[in-house]
């Protein structure tokens, strides 16, 4: 007789679904054995839950479909929280599946008890439980569903531990449904009139926008003289050698507010009127120069990329835009600084690369310098709770097991999630992490003037302080079974770089600079 887990398991493998990042505990046994029965889906063993959301949005990126997620109970939930929050803000379609006590269990609050149906909707775009066996392949087919409705985002689906026990469960079917609407012809047209009326006109993009044929549209307004940003941070960016390379809203207010100095219309496709990452006294937050209309061409649940093809075709745009063309630097030398990482990056990095970009401020300069190197895909951390480049590369080479993955990682937001090398040693996953080793939140360095807190003292100097004592990252990776090294120099890093793009299997680099 079929388990309520079984038929949960089942009805996700009909729907497409082909891996499992997962975190499970004593409530989530009969999903562990249902997956032991599932051969469609690959399994994959996280140390902490941060990771198996974190590779489950790096996944869904690259895919283009949810991966499953077997979640431990509230607290295993809460674990997972900060990646989910950034996988709701990259609108990547998961169905994580969080076990619960038995039905019968919950009355006696035993230790684990949670309300975990309130600790998942804050970052769950849908909610469901398994209330009996006989619905448990229903349910996920509604879980899949959702996931990928309205943009896409992660869902919830809570099986309690008889529902995953007991027999009679039965699969159900499902289709899968369009994840963005299709663009408003309304808006075009309207959006076309103010663009030839505007006399410095710019277009904020993200979603399919920045992907495809919505980034060759963004590259032929660029060509008719629309200025084209993306947002800071954007799900996935196709970039690379003969790709257009939209201009990158700066991070800090001030810095975003001079770029669009002058512009009298912004056009939003995709995604929503640029605010400051954070308030800072005597500053905007909302990042809109003084005289400039917004206006919704398409919003962030619709196809941001057809959008910009009508508009582009509404105001007789050329047929083709502007490209990177291929860079190549010199080998550097001298001190390594994260601009060496860049040009050595450009040099080796093969074609088809993914890179997952969780270096703040270390991958400003890194991004800048590889617009011309062979063409790959950005990653970005679209919700600011550093700790996910590692998880986001895990799931990205789950996804796409023939090409290249490079994370970028500050030495801070590694520590977050670096349970996710083990992973990569035990999968043998295509992995190159590259750890910027400056020995500080070097952000919040900055943050502490920016926010008029005053200088430092010797207690906020050591909050913002790694060195004492310095993380060993070397040590740390081969621990885990990661093939390591650390540099100084930027020569050396440009010569362990092109092995280690070279090699097959997880690597990383302890960039010191």
């Amino acid at each position: 007789m079929t388990t309520g887990a079984e038929a949960l398991v089942q009805t996700l493998a009909d729907c497409g679904v082909a891996a499992c990042f997962a975190n499970p505990g004593t409530s989530e046994m009969h999903l562990v054995t249902a997956l032991d029965r599932e051969p469609r889906i690959r399994s994959v063993l996280c140390l902490f839950e941060g990771v198996a959301t974190g590779a489950a949005d790096g996944y869904a990126r690259i895919a283009g479909k949810p991966a499953m997620t077997l979640l431990h109970l509230g607290s295993g939930l809460t674990n997972a929280g900060a990646n989910l929050h950034n996988a709701r803000r990259a609108r990547s379609p998961m169905v994580n599946v969080i076990g619960d006590h038995a039905t019968y269990h919950l009355e006696y609050d035993a230790p684990l008890t949670s309300d975990i149906e309130a600790l998942a909707k804050p970052n769950a775009i849908w909610t469901g439980r398994v209330e009996k066996a006989s619905v448990g392949g229903e349910r996920a087919a509604q879980a899949w569903l959702a996931s990928q409705r309205n943009g896409g985002g992660p869902v919830a689906l809570l099986l309690p531990a008889d529902s995953a026990w007991d027999g009679g469960g039965l699969t159900a079917a499902s289709a899968t449904p369009d994840r963005w609407s299709a663009p408003d012809a309304g808006k075009v047209e309207a959006v076309a009139k103010r663009l030839k009326a505007a006399k410095k006109p710019c277009i904020l993009i993200n979603g399919t926008a920045t992907i495809g044929d919505g980034l060759v549209a963004a590259g032929r307004l660029e060509a008719a003289g629309v200025k084209v940003f993306t947002d800071t941070f954007v799900w996935r960016q196709e970039r690379g050698a003969g790709r257009y390379a939209p201009q990158r809203l700066g991070y800090f207010g001030e810095m975003a507010l001079a770029e669009l100095d002058g512009c009298d219309l912004m056009v939003l496709a995709g995604t929503q009127k640029p605010a400051a990452f954070f308030a800072y006294p005597g500053k905007p937050s909302l990042l809109i120069p003084e005289g400039c209309d917004a206006v919704d061409l398409a919003t962030a649940v619709e196809d941001a990329g057809a959008a910009l093809a009508l508009l582009a075709d509404a105001i007789g745009a050329p047929a083709a835009g502007p490209v990177s063309v291929r860079q190549v630097y010199p080998a550097p030398s001298g001190a390594l600084s994260p601009a060496d990482v860049g040009a050595s990056l450009t040099r080796h990095m093969p074609a088809g690369s993914i890179i997952a970009d969780d270096g703040v401020t270390a991958g400003l300069p890194i991004f800048t310098l590889t617009a011309g190197a062979e063409q790959h895909d950005w990653l970005f951390l679209t919700g600011g709770a550093i700790g996910i480049g590692m998880p986001l590369a895990l799931g990205a080479a789950v996804a796409a097991p023939e090409r290249k993955v490079i994370c970028l990682s500050g030495d801070g937001a590694g520590m977050y999630t670096n349970q996710a090398l083990w992973t990569m040693a035990r999968e043998k996953l295509d992995v190159l992490t590259i750890v910027f080793a400056n020995r500080s939140y070097r952000i919040l360095n900055i943050e502490m003037a920016r926010t008029g807190a005053g200088n430092p003292g010797p207690t906020a100097s050591s909050m913002l302080s790694l060195d004492n004592p310095p993380i060993d990252w070397v040590k740390l990776a081969e621990a885990q079974g990661v093939t390591a090294a650390r540099c100084e120099r930027a020569e050396d890093f440009d010569t362990i770089c092109a092995r280690m793009l070279a090699m097959k299997g997880p690597t990383l680099i302890e960039a010191v600079c």
